[in-house]
C-alpha cells in the first residue's frame, strides 16, 4: 500500500508541475492546507476517492490516470472480467475495485467497494457530480450533510456528491456496495 501511495503521489506532483500549478494553488482549489496536499504528494496520506476525483477534474484527466499511471483506451465497450478489476487497497475504511477502468471519456466511475467495521467516526468527503450506491451485503449508516440513513442489503441511495458524505459500517461484518460516481 505504501508503494501505491508513493506512486500516486509522484503522479500528482508530475501532473501539477506539467500544468505549472504550485502546491499552494492546488491545495487552495481543493480547499485544504498546503501541508495536507503535500502529504498526498509525498505518499504520507491515504487518499480518498473524492480527493482523486477532484484533482482529476481540475486537470481534465481520467481518475484512472492518477490511480494507475495508465490511460483508458476503449471507447465503445469495456468488459472487465471477474478478478481483473483494477484494485485499490486503502488503509482503513475502503477497498475499491474499478469496474470500467479501460473505458475512456467515462461519464460515470463504477466501483465495487468493501468497507470494514471499526471506523468510529464518519470520514466525510465531497466531489462534484452525483453518486449512486447500492448495498449488496452488510449494513451501513450513510451520512450526507446533517442527515443519516441506515441502509441494509438491497437498499440504495442517489445523492448530490457535492455535499459532504460518508459511511460507517454497522455491526461486525463488512459492507459491500456498488458505487457509481457521475461527473
Amino acid at each position: 500500500m505504501k508503494d501505491q501511495l508513493k506512486e500516486m503521489g509522484q503522479r500528482l506532483a508530475e501532473l501539477r508541475e506539467i500544468n505549472n500549478v504550485t502546491a499552494k494553488e492546488l491545495a487552495d482549489k481543493l480547499k485544504m492546507t498546503e501541508e495536507e496536499y503535500v502529504a498526498y504528494e509525498n505518499g504520507e496520506k491515504d487518499f480518498s476517492f473524492s480527493f482523486m476525483f477532484n484533482v482529476a477534474s481540475i486537470f481534465g484527466v481520467d481518475v484512472f490516470n492518477l490511480l494507475s499511471g495508465n490511460s483508458p483506451k476503449l471507447s465503445d465497450c469495456a468488459v472487465v472480467r471477474k478478478g481483473q478489476e483494477f484494485f485499490i487497497k486503502k488503509e482503513g475504511a475502503y477497498d475499491y475495485k474499478h469496474l470500467a477502468y479501460t473505458f475512456k471519456n467515462k461519464k460515470a466511475e463504477p466501483f465495487f467497494v468493501v468497507s470494514m467495521p471499526g471506523e468510529e467516526d464518519f470520514d466525510l468527503h465531497s466531489h462534484e457530480g452525483q453518486e449512486f450506491n447500492f448495498v449488496l451485503s452488510g449494513k451501513m449508516l450513510f451520512k450526507i450533510g446533517d442527515i443519516s440513513y441506515e441502509l441494509d442489503k438491497g437498499d440504495s441511495v442517489y445523492f448530490n456528491s457535492g455535499l459532504p458524505h460518508g459511511i460507517k459500517v454497522l455491526g461486525d461484518k463488512p459492507v459491500k456496495f456498488l458505487a457509481v460516481v457521475m461527473k
